[in-house]
């Protein structure tokens, strides 16, 4: 058994569409990405393009890196990850931190903390939570004291 393309539990045979219910299909992103010249695989609802649900799968695997999701659940992951990832990209945290603020914020294991399988209600509160931590860190960075030179004892 090749653990890169087992998953526990995953059985891709029985994967249903979470908006329309219909099978999902494992194929090419070809003709749902732009350009696909990393050869990209996602699984697609068999509706597509009438129900847009896909997720994409972790590279030289099928194992999806996450739930499939509609144009809207999608872009609020792409932005939820955006903010998260400037936790640790701009040195508030690091990496391993940032990943356990976001199990913490989740209330979920660690290996479960994945922006990929969150719904709309999460992302949303992965989107706020981030911002206002990089917000408190910018406010911080503006009020550091200014230290004076003479003053009334010079």
């Amino acid at each position: 058994m090749n653990h890169k393309t087992k998953k526990k539990g995953f059985q891709p045979s029985q994967m249903r569409c979470p908006y329309c219910g219909a099978p999902v299909v494992y194929r090419s992103a070809e003709g749902i990405y732009k350009t696909n010249h990393l050869d990209t695989m996602l699984y697609v609802c068999s509706k597509y393009p009438k129900c847009d649900a896909y997720v994409r799968v972790h590279e030289g695997t099928k194992i999806p890196m996450g739930s499939l999701a509609n144009k809207e659940l999608r872009n609020l992951r792409r932005t939820a990850h955006l903010y998260f990832d400037q936790l640790y990209l701009t040195g508030l945290m690091t990496k391993d931190a940032a990943y356990q603020w976001l199990s913490d914020l989740l209330c979920t294991p660690p290996s479960e903390a994945h922006i990929g399988h969150l719904g709309e209600y999460y992302c949303k509160e992965v989107i706020a939570a981030s911002k206002k931590l990089l917000e408190q860190r910018k406010q911080k960075q503006h009020r550091r004291p200014v230290v004076c030179e003479g003053g009334a004892a010079s």
